[in-house]
């Protein structure tokens, strides 16, 4: 069974893709990385002619070889990029900017406190909102976002969102989504490595 891209469906990894906005994001099937280049074309409507970077939602590394895109795990977030589209991270990008508000950098520690400097926004600000929205939002962070609310401090955020209760179980729920990735990414490396010895034994 194919769509009309073309692309079979029922066969390879599943993979989400996301726009550089993060504004658009679908999930597909790929058994390869020219594969996903070329449904990521079809499902995000870019032109068929415009040359596309593939990078790991996460951090930004770039997936541009078949060996390294095999090594990807099931599921993983891949934002799309074309022209002279830039990574940047969840909840900062060129906006960074509106978050980070320090009028003097010496008085830092007590920003919040003294009326001639304002408050310190921080990245972690757009990311609760977004999943106070949609907290199944969660399980498509990368562990550098899961990191960011688990360490994140209620109290600082009230301001933003009133509702404590919340701020607590995603903390929580963040910590568990943290740990949970890590194990399974050590899981992986562990099944790599075994990959890779087996092949070298045939060898």
């Amino acid at each position: 069974m194919s769509d009309s891209s073309g692309v079979s469906h029922g066969m390879g990894n599943p993979y989400k893709i996301v726009d550089h906005a993060r504004e658009r994001r679908k999930g597909i099937t790929a058994t390869s990385l020219k594969e996903l280049m070329n449904t990521a074309r079809s499902r995000l409507s870019l032109p068929p002619d415009v040359d596309i970077t593939v990078v790991l939602e996460q951090d930004g590394t770039e997936v541009d070889d078949e060996e390294y895109f095999a090594t990807l795990e099931r599921n993983t977030s891949l934002m799309v990029l074309h022209g002279d589209q830039k990574w940047t991270a969840a909840g900062s990008g060129k906006t960074t900017s509106r978050y980070i508000v320090v009028d003097d950098v010496d008085n830092v520690e007590s920003s919040s406190k003294s009326d001639g400097v304002r408050r310190i926004r921080t990245p972690v600000e757009p990311l609760v909102s977004t999943l106070h929205g949609d907290p199944s939002h969660i399980s498509l962070l990368g562990g550098n976002d899961l990191e960011l609310l688990s360490d994140m401090d209620p109290d600082s955020l009230v301001d933003i969102m009133p509702d404590r209760m919340f701020l607590e179980q995603l903390k929580e729920a963040s910590g568990r989504f943290l740990v949970e990735k890590r194990q399974a990414q050590e899981s992986m490396a562990l099944l790599q490595m075994y990959e890779s010895r087996s092949e070298m034994e045939r060898a």
